[in-house]
């Protein structure tokens, strides 16, 4: 049994890989950066493990809060980090690449010398993708951190309280009966479900012979983006035309949104990114932590309800 700190915890992904930890056996310190935070962390841990769980406040962008944080901490598995921002890729930079640099800084500095990061499949650090350089960077940065580190490098993840999934469900909501897909929705993708992740995250966080690996992590098959909207279609049991739109188009209703920062289901950020792939080996679960991941056909049916009632 070992002590791990779970930064991002209160997030999409610490709320389902906090509950795999607890049942590995593990004693969870839970990093969040406020009240609203803590009582997330709580009402989602059952009953039972509350017990095994310590809720501690700290912010990866301020490191002076860091130290505390790690007292008595054996392990990191660092999830905090933001897919989106307003201000030209100042607050992903921010958050994901310094904070990040910060954590691991911390980590010497606290003598704690085991880090699990999830990172993110696909990325790459060019200029203009301004997530995927901020979340590249801070991949390098694990990479070179002298740790024992593990990467985790996730698809697009699907499950309750999911973002991409849920955004495109908002975008259906919204339809007149018509769904606009971006360009020829031809951009592929691997998604992978987020129990198989938080499974993935528990059993690199127990086993050391994953020390140095940087994992590639998508689902049994590839989707183009046109067949993800329409298993989102089908997980909300909705009808609707989809109709082709061009990137030019979609970029410019977003860039405007984003102008008067009107929420706007895509970023042009994320425009950008669609011109490389999102996928890697269609084993790599099955090679690297010896099971099936879970096929998003059918999985998509959280989507019926709302957001804030996933």
């Amino acid at each position: 049994m070992s002590t791990v700190l779970v930064t991002g915890a209160n997030g999409f992904v610490g709320s389902h890989a906090i509950p795999s930890i607890l049942d590995a056996g593990h004693q969870v310190v839970a990093l969040v950066r406020d009240d609203a935070g803590a009582d997330e962390v709580v009402r989602r841990v059952p009953d039972g493990s509350l017990a095994s769980v310590t809720v501690r406040r700290g912010d990866v962008t301020r490191p002076a809060t860091l130290s505390e944080a790690l007292a008595g901490v054996d392990a990191v598995l660092h999830l905090a980090a933001v897919a989106r921002d307003w201000d030209g890729g100042q607050t992903l930079r921010l958050v994901n690449t310094e904070g990040t640099r910060n954590v691991i800084a911390a980590m010497h500095a606290a003598g704690v010398d085991r880090l699990v990061h999830v990172g993110a499949l696909g990325v790459r650090d060019e200029p203009d993708l301004h997530y995927a350089s901020s979340k590249a960077k801070a991949m390098a940065l694990v990479r070179e951190s002298g740790l024992r580190w593990t990467i985790l490098a996730p698809s697009l993840l699907f499950g309750p309280r999911d973002g991409f999934f849920n955004l495109l469900a908002g975008l259906v909501r919204l339809s007149p009966g018509v769904v606009p897909i971006t360009g020829r929705g031809t951009a592929r993708f691997q998604p992978l479900a987020i129990g198989d992740l938080a499974r993935a995250c528990a059993v690199a966080l127990a086993d050391d012979g994953f020390a140095g690996r940087e994992l590639l992590l998508g689902g049994p098959r590839y989707w183009t983006y046109r067949e993800i909207v329409q298993e989102v279609l089908r997980g909300m049991a909705a009808r609707r035309i989809l109709v082709p739109m061009p990137v030019a188009v979609i970029r410019l209703v977003a860039g405007l949104a984003e102008t008067v920062r009107l929420p706007f289901p895509v970023a042009t950020d994320q425009l950008r990114q669609l011109r490389y792939d999102n996928i890697g080996p269609l084993d790599s679960v099955r090679s690297g932590f010896g099971f099936d991941p879970r096929p998003m056909e059918g999985g998509l049916t959280h989507l019926r309800q709302r957001l804030a009632d996933q």
